[in-house]
């Protein structure tokens, strides 16, 4: 007699199957469940605390340089206060950037971007803001240029180590200015002062050469590629140690 209570050895394998297709079903659900949770704390994490922009222009050269890419703390001005020096990413004040043409990309790139730039990995919108160091703070006299071709915040003149003049020039700005910095504002002025249009040459636009503090992404850190530039961004502070406070 056959003893019906014990397996067949087809049954044993039917089993045996069907725990490999659920372990494999487990397997992709739990890949599955760590993307999108690892998808969504990228994202909160680009959206509140940290991202990535590339450097499309050398208007901050050498401090940056063309094609760097840089992580960008968005907690200040949020929760930070911006100081002179600070290195900041801004959305165009109006009238800064030159209309720019949509870019035209294979369905599968331009998803692929989009799930990079949802995680702060890619940065498609870069063209569309600026990338400039903080010289004055709101009611701020910044003027330029004393007999020592000097810029100065509220009277006192600034040595700056940061900035790139073409060879045999002394002026840290090839134009004299004199501004005062209105309320929630700032003047920002590249490193590469005789290629860069910053604050100076912005003046006929509505925000006459003024950035809104409410239109700053944040402050650049660090270069993050290529590796061989990687470094920590300076502000320089000991170059604005001294300036007395607002002069209004």
């Amino acid at each position: 007699m056959t003893d019906n209570s014990l397996p067949t050895r087809s049954n044993r394998l039917g089993t045996e199957t069907k725990r490999k297709k659920r372990g494999v079903a487990l397997f992709i659900r739990d890949l599955l469940v760590i993307f999108v949770v690892a998808l969504l704390i990228s994202f909160l994490i680009k959206t509140f605390l940290v991202r990535s922009f590339y450097i499309p222009s050398g208007s901050m050269e050498t401090t940056l340089l063309v094609n760097d890419r840089i992580i960008v703390n968005q907690l200040e001005p949020k929760l930070i206060p911006i100081e002179r020096g600070d290195v900041v990413v801004f959305r165009d004040p109006g009238g800064w950037l030159l209309p720019q043409e949509a870019l035209e990309q294979n369905p599968v790139i331009a998803t692929v971007d989009w799930v990079m730039a949802a995680v702060g990995l890619s940065a498609p919108d870069s063209n569309d803001h600026l990338i400039k160091r903080v010289i004055g703070l709101p009611g701020d006299h910044v003027t330029c240029c004393n007999p020592l071709g000097q810029m100065s915040v509220n009277d006192v003149p600034l040595s700056e180590p940061f900035v790139s003049l073409p060879a045999g020039e002394t002026n840290v700005s090839q134009d004299d200015f004199d501004v005062v910095v209105p309320d929630g504002s700032l003047w920002v002025m590249g490193d590469n002062r005789y290629n860069s249009k910053d604050s100076r040459y912005n003046t006929e636009t509505p925000g006459k050469g003024f950035v809104p503090i409410d239109n700053v992404v944040g402050r650049a850190l660090v270069i993050s590629w290529p590796t061989a530039r990687w470094s920590w961004l300076d502000d320089y502070s000991e170059v604005f140690q001294g300036i007395p406070a607002e002069t209004r």
